[in-house]
């Protein structure tokens, strides 16, 4: 037996509660190394000595390229529970508890791993109404100024402060009212929005004023007019939250720069030598070295009180649903702790997704985010669909890898895409390859995960620059074919409860002919996804029956 592979941590995704009578406890073993896995628990508070426990055989659920993962859901009355393994290779027979691998068990139940209490504030629940969730991105500038059409006009206005707000194409507020027929018709159920508050910048990531709309964009009217029609729609809305760092000429700073360390916003900001200068490269902490945007002291107890007042604001204000929040990784804990309550108490299914592109399991315990953006899943549809650079059994293993991350409820929340605003478009990897994109697009729908669509991408916008990937929608070329195939896509995932809360399977995986099936099932309903990741037609048997897909094609495929 491998035991160096073998892993368990308790209060942790290997080990969380689904709801108040539901533990779901996960072990880690090598690959193809383990004939039998059983977990044995018990009342950790039992009157008896030694404690009664009970045996669930583990399923094994998961399979990466060097390790298997096994799992036992606990449905019980137990609110108090210790568990230990019992992991078997044919040869061995250990026993799996606190102290490690050992070849007997001990009666001293203490020893045992622990759940110490399903307390029903530490389960991690999302909004419900994030299980029908499917994103449509937008970068306000770029998208649209009237209905069906973007006038590509560069604009300025003047901000209260003396400062000035620029945009490059004219998008606004106004224009994604009037074509709200057209993002949903795409079968889109959620809208996130860049960033609208007042800045000086295009992209707006630069705030000045936290509480007020640029006036290139529209007015605070207008933002609710857009809620309210897309409430009416069934639709929500996520705004932009950028409170890592501000705009130069937010009032805080520009009172810095003026009175230096006598200013009472000093201490506002996470480190400002003095004097304070405003150059290149700036000598106090901004983001990514950019003087214009100076970063917040989010430690401050004032600037924990400010941001959070803006947070509750907007939703009390606009009835927003939701925040992305922007260099999450960059800011302290606590902060987004409070963040977090604060914005809870004025609506408490309110969704909170954090700009991290790395691991973020510290992130995702229930007390900060819901989600984050879901860059690894980028990352393995471009090596798969785009570059072609993992084979399909390759892709299925960093699949799985990627899914076994967080508890199964935070990996149906994460924020899953092809590209954004800070990224190239998907669409140039595959070298204007359409097919590939669609069949991305086709998988990331069928997928576990909140799915988001960054404007365009339905329109085969490309782009490797800044200034291309964030190009203007192109309205004067009509609906694409990839918009009517979305649109389907999207019908399947809201007609099938498997798509948006079915565990993960493989099925089939063959390197030589680009063929991959999974299955998405639920206790209730079973889907197959069947994917033909290659330039030739395929032919998959199936349940006795024999599918042809075209080169880059997906089908669904449901039970008679």
């Amino acid at each position: 037996m491998n035991k160096c592979a073998i892993l368990h941590m308790p209060l942790s995704q290997y080990a969380y509660a689904e709801d108040e009578s539901t533990l779901k406890i996960r072990l880690r073993t090598a690959k193809n190394d383990v004939t039998d896995c059983a977990l044995f628990y018990g009342d950790r508070v039992s009157l008896q000595n030694p404690i009664p426990v009970k045996r669930i055989t583990m399923e094994r659920i998961s399979r990466d390229e060097l390790f298997d993962y096994y799992e036992a859901v606990i449905r019980d009355t137990y609110t108090r529970v210790c568990y230990y393994f019992v992991i078997k290779d044919g040869r061995d027979s250990l026993f799996y508890y606190g102290r490690g691998l050992q070849g007997d068990i001990t009666d001293n139940r203490t020893e045992f791993f622990q759940f110490p209490y399903i307390r029903r504030e530490d389960i991690i629940k999302m909004p419900k109404w994030t299980e029908e969730g499917i994103m449509y991105h937008i970068f306000p500038d770029s998208f649209a100024s009237g209905k069906n059409y973007l006038s590509g006009a560069e604009k300025q206005a003047a901000l209260t402060n003396g400062a000035v707000s620029k945009v490059q194409r004219g998008g606004n507020l106004r224009g994604i009212i009037e074509n709200m027929d057209y993002i949903e018709g795409m079968g889109v159920t959620c809208l996130y929005l860049n960033p609208i508050f007042a800045a000086s910048s295009y992209h707006k990531y630069d705030t000045i004023d936290y509480f007020d709309i640029d006036p290139c964009f529209g007015t605070k009217e207008e933002l609710k007019e857009l809620v309210d029609k897309c409430h009416n729609r069934g639709m929500k809305v996520i705004l932009d939250g950028v409170f890592n760092h501000c705009g130069s000429e937010f009032f805080a700073f520009q009172d810095v720069l003026s009175k230096g360390k006598d200013s009472d916003y000093y201490n506002w900001f996470y480190y400002m030598p003095v004097p304070v200068e405003f150059k290149d490269p700036p000598a106090y902490e901004a983001f990514a070295y950019v003087k214009e945007m100076p970063k917040l002291n989010t430690g401050n107890p004032e600037v924990v009180k400010y941001f959070c007042e803006v947070g509750k604001y907007w939703i009390k204000e606009a009835d927003i649903d939701g925040w992305r929040l922007d260099v999450a990784n960059e800011v302290n804990h606590d902060f987004w702790r409070s963040f977090r309550r604060e914005v809870q108490s004025v609506k408490s299914d309110i969704f909170l997704i954090g700009e991290i592109w790395e691991e973020a399991e510290c992130w995702l315990l229930g007390d900060q985010f819901d989600s984050t953006m879901n860059y690894r899943f980028s990352y393995l549809c471009l090596d798969f669909f785009a570059r072609g650079t993992l084979k399909v059994s390759e892709f299925d293993c960093q699949i799985h890898k990627m899914l076994m991350r967080y508890p199964e409820q935070v990996s149906r929340a994460q924020m899953n895409f092809l590209d954004t605003h800070d990224v190239p478009r998907f669409i140039s990897y595959c070298s204007g390859n359409a097919k590939k994109l669609e069949l991305a697009m086709f998988f990331m729908l069928m997928m576990p995960g909140f799915p988001s669509i960054f404007y365009g991408d339905e329109a085969y916008i490309s782009g490797m620059t800044e200034q291309e990937y964030r190009e203007g929608m192109p309205w004067e070329n009509g609906k694409s074919e990839l918009y009517g195939k979305i649109a389907q896509w999207a019908a399947l995932r809201k007609q099938y409860s498997a798509l948006r809360m079915g565990g993960f399977r493989t099925l089939h995986v063959d390197d030589k002919c680009g063929a991959y099936v999974f299955e998405r099932r639920t206790d209730s309903e079973v889907v197959t996804v069947c994917l033909n990741n290659s330039g030739q037609p395929v032919e998959i048997d199936l349940n006795k029956s024999k599918y042809i897909l075209q080169p880059y094609e997906g089908k669904l495929i449901v039970p008679a």
